[in-house]
């Protein structure tokens, strides 16, 4: 076997998603099983450089995982004709101006979600790479999940018969920050520093209904802030100007319905931290994070509607687990070995830059639909 090593500078893994999520889940995890086969004869040995602001915890980082490429200029590393690809997993108020040096130095893009902070500038990035002749894709994780891997196995099997609609409960209690630590950062609240639950939230829901169902044709939300002030990582309180849930409808092409409550302000009484439940005329699902379960019209009970009596049987259990029947990878690892294979051997890849501003314009249009309390239509993107 041949190997041939991709560098990869990859910005912003000193946070929680960077670290995890990409750099140890994935890109370590491909060296870790020996690089990742091509299928001809190639071994492709991707190779970090890392990248971010904080030169103690680069090089924390770099040396609890024995690698030995880090910086704090950005400028510098995209000037290394070594480099391959440019990876953004900032803070997304920071990741437009990054990925514009990058493309403009010719890199390849991998980046996390949104994009951009708004709609023209995620499609301005997407038309650069394309006038670049780069190749260009955006994480798009949840599709990658066991979960709705199973889902989609019985969407494609015809297992539902027309699908009627599809709901969706999304979120968990983050602590305010005062008594208990916030699992979460707190620019995430700050509307300033690009964050909330919407943008951070619909871009996902986005790509999930386009994916799975059908093109998302309308939105209607209603988006608050449940909890006015909140923590800091030093303890300091602060103003929590952006959203902490969403509550969504959304049309789907075909003529299915979505309902998606996004939330960080409820707690949990699901089996996951994420589900949904698609009905359909031959029969029902509902998927979370890593596990199924189905129920055909044939094997559906008949409930009775009585306040009067007990229930006596439990619903849940009227329902099958539907079967792993394959073996599942981390999402996040997964998406990053077609990306790879995409820039090495041209395979074809559909999660690209205009496939993420698709998702920056319905978090656009989400926000400005609870702002003038009105539905609006979600026009079909092309560059």
């Amino acid at each position: 076997m041949t190997r041939k090593t991709v560098r990869i500078a990859m910005n912003g893994v000193t946070g929680r998603m960077g670290y995890r999520q990409h750099l140890v889940r994935s890109i370590l995890a491909i060296r870790e099983q020996g690089g990742l086969d091509l299928g001809d004869g190639t071994v492709l040995w991707p190779e970090p450089v890392l990248v971010g602001r904080r030169e103690h915890a680069l090089q924390e980082i770099a040396e609890h995982h024995h690698l030995t490429h880090w910086s704090t200029d950005l400028d510098a590393v995209l000037a290394d004709e070594t480099i391959d690809i440019y990876f953004d997993a900032q803070v997304t108020s920071a990741r437009e101006e990054a990925i514009r040096k990058a493309i403009a130095a010719g890199k390849h893009i991998y980046t996390e979600k949104p994009s951009a902070t708004g709609l023209d500038a995620a499609l301005a990035l997407a038309r650069l790479a394309r006038n670049a002749g780069i190749k260009h894709g955006v994480v798009q994780d949840k599709i990658f999940l066991p979960g709705l891997l199973k889902l989609k196995r019985l969407i494609d099997g015809g297992f539902f018969g027309e699908i009627l609609s599809v709901r969706g409960e999304f979120g968990y209690w983050v602590f305010e920050g005062d008594w208990q630590d916030a699992q979460r950062p707190s620019w995430n609240y700050r509307a300033e520093d690009g964050g909330g639950i919407v943008v951070d939230m619909f871009p996902h829901w986005e790509y999930v209904l386009h994916e799975l169902f059908g093109r998302v044709t309308t939105v209607q939300s209603h988006v608050t802030t449940h909890i006015p002030q909140r923590w800091d990582e030093h303890g300091k309180p602060y103003a929590a100007t952006a959203d902490d849930a969403a509550y969504g409808i959304f049309q789907l092409e075909g003529g299915a319905v979505a309902q998606i409550n996004s939330s960080w302000t409820v707690r949990v009484n699901r089996d996951e931290l994420v589900e949904f439940q698609v009905d359909g005329t031959h029969g029902s699902a509902v998927a979370g994070l890593r596990n199924c379960r189905m129920q055909h019209r044939s094997a559906t009970p008949k409930p009775v509607w009585n306040p009067d009596l007990p229930v006596t049987h439990s619903f849940r259990d009227q329902w099958q687990e539907v079967p792993d029947n394959d073996t599942y990878d981390n999402g996040f690892k997964a998406q990053w070995e077609l990306f790879l294979r995409h820039v090495a051997l041209d395979d074809p890849y559909t999660w690209d830059l205009l496939a993420g501003a698709r998702g920056v314009q319905l978090a656009e249009l989400g926000l400005k639909s609870s702002a003038e309390g009105r539905r609006y239509d979600v026009p079909e993107l092309s560059l």
